[in-house]
């Protein structure tokens, strides 16, 4: 209640259109009982004192910001929540979210915005040693993976970093993607990115390479 209510003077508005729980999952606490703690924490009380507030107006929805799908998955099975927040699980890297989670999602309304679409910089294009995977060096299958995707990119003359961006809208569970931006040269490079033309034969071609899951919804 203190966090939301700083939020309020900081941005000197008396109404919130979204707030979000963040980082209680596995990948932050790296500990399945300190998580299994934080999660009762939420649905016993910060999840109560949001849906209060939601109730009441002054806040329009409210959703749960972590990194993984099966921990997303778990709060919209224990709560009535709008969105989710999930970084970086799924993209045109990773699609592990397909399974159970965002069935769940379309289930259930509850709005998904993805973060991180670019895998936290080796989707963003020219992809060689070194690029990073969840704000770590990635790792030798992974780089090879992104740059075969690129390589097919390349070859329907799209960035890979327009792939990245639309790849994840095509699913009716997503509502939005927000990708980071260090400058106006990048935040001007994202808003590019989405109105890049990408022919149905890109996802047609990383499907039949196995690069992309056949089951992920594409414009074909």
């Amino acid at each position: 209640m203190r966090s939301l209510e700083h939020s309020h003077l900081r941005m000197g508005i008396d109404r919130i259109d979204i707030a979000l729980v963040h980082d209680v999952d596995f990948w932050t606490t790296k500990d399945r009982a300190v998580l299994d703690r934080r999660f009762k924490t939420v649905m016993d009380s910060g999840f109560r004192a949001l849906d209060e507030l939601r109730k009441a107006g002054v806040i329009g929805a409210i959703g749960v910001g972590i990194n993984e799908s099966d921990t997303s998955l778990r709060f919209i099975k224990a709560g009535d929540f709008d969105c989710m927040l999930l970084a970086g699980r799924y993209t045109l890297l990773e699609q592990g979210a397909l399974e159970a989670f965002l069935p769940e999602c379309v289930k259930r309304s509850v709005s998904v915005i993805l973060g991180g679409p670019y895998n936290s910089g080796i989707l963003t294009g020219n992809v060689k040693a070194g690029a990073t995977h969840d704000y770590a060096t990635a790792p030798a299958n992974l780089i090879d993976k992104a740059q075969k995707i690129e390589a097919v990119c390349k070859r329907h003359g799209v960035p890979l970093g327009a792939a990245a961006m639309q790849f994840p809208l095509f699913h009716p569970a997503f509502c939005a993607v927000i990708p980071g931006a260090l400058s106006t040269t990048e935040v001007k490079q994202n808003v590019g990115h989405m109105s890049v033309k990408i022919p149905t034969e890109l996802w047609s071609e990383l499907k039949r390479e196995k690069l992309l899951d056949p089951s992920a919804p594409t414009p074909n």
